[in-house]
């Protein structure tokens, strides 16, 4: 079966037959309405409405802080400006580790009041139970392995993950399990490449890498490292696309100017 390439709705079906086919999949964060428009109609298969909100939108040094209640709200914003592609909204730290019953209220939350398709989570073993409750009621999950970011005080860094065999090896069983338990895909994050592609390999979900090479089903970023309004920012799996940071610091230098010089509003721009 092949994919329609005008397809109305991007599903976690679509998804698993781009691996089969080996059709990569492109995915991208959004936290907004105007942005989530602009991403779906640039043609994305999915969208995660990933608890980096909590850095590039709330100014946050991590992911902890967020809520259930403001993830929930970017997700209904996304949801409004998306026609086509997969909402996928990450379950806040705090919303799903320490109870399966939570964690089910939590994703139940997430999918009535936004109107998104699936939510995503971190960990493996640790969290199979609030996976598999979740999964049971019918709720689509995505996983999220290697460098996890909402365990970044246990980490300690933001280093690469997974060097060492051992971890490695934990990796890869944690993959399997995710796909036992019926997670539909799997985040991979800043892990070697050539595990990655071991992890691909022994799984038949679609895995989505960042920083984590590109034998990998398919890609995810961060919309505003992406576009360089993160300028700061310059990690090496990272490619900036605009340069949006020295863009709209400049238009806004511009137009401080034009109104200091009464340059604006001129007499076409008036009534």
């Amino acid at each position: 079966m092949s994919i329609n390439k005008d397809i109305k709705r991007i599903t976690t079906e679509t998804l698993r037959l781009m691996k089969f086919e080996n059709r990569k999949i492109a995915m991208l964060t959004a936290y907004d309405f105007t942005i989530a428009q602009m991403v779906d109609k640039g043609g994305i298969d999915a969208i995660l409405v990933g608890d980096s909100a909590s850095n590039v939108m709330a100014g946050h040094e991590t992911t902890l802080p967020i809520t259930l209640d403001q993830m929930i709200y970017h997700a209904q914003s996304v949801v409004r400006g998306v026609e086509r592609a997969l909402v996928v909204v990450d379950l806040p730290f705090g919303s799903y580790q320490s109870d399966p019953q939570k964690a089910l209220d939590s994703a139940v939350r997430i999918m009535k009041e936004s109107g998104a398709h699936a939510i995503k989570l971190e960990g493996g073993s640790e969290v199979k139970k609030s996976i598999s409750k979740i999964v049971n009621a019918g709720i689509p999950v995505m996983g999220h392995l290697g460098l996890t970011p909402q365990s970044i005080y246990q980490f300690g860094t933001y280093k690469v993950r997974a060097k060492e065999e051992e971890e490695a090896q934990k990796l890869i069983e944690d993959a399997k399990l995710l796909e036992k338990l019926g997670c539909f895909a799997i985040v991979l994050e800043k892990i070697p490449a050539k595990l990655a592609a071991k992890v691909t390999a022994a799984v038949s979900i679609p895995t989505i890498g960042i920083g984590a090479g590109s034998e990998v089903d398919g890609q995810i970023l961060v919309v505003h490292d992406m576009l360089g309004m993160t300028h700061e920012f310059h990690p090496r799996f990272l490619r900036q696309y605009l340069s949006l940071h020295s863009q709209i610091t400049g238009a806004v230098a511009k137009y401080v100017e034009d109104v200091k010089t009464l340059d604006f509003p001129n007499k076409k721009e008036q009534y």
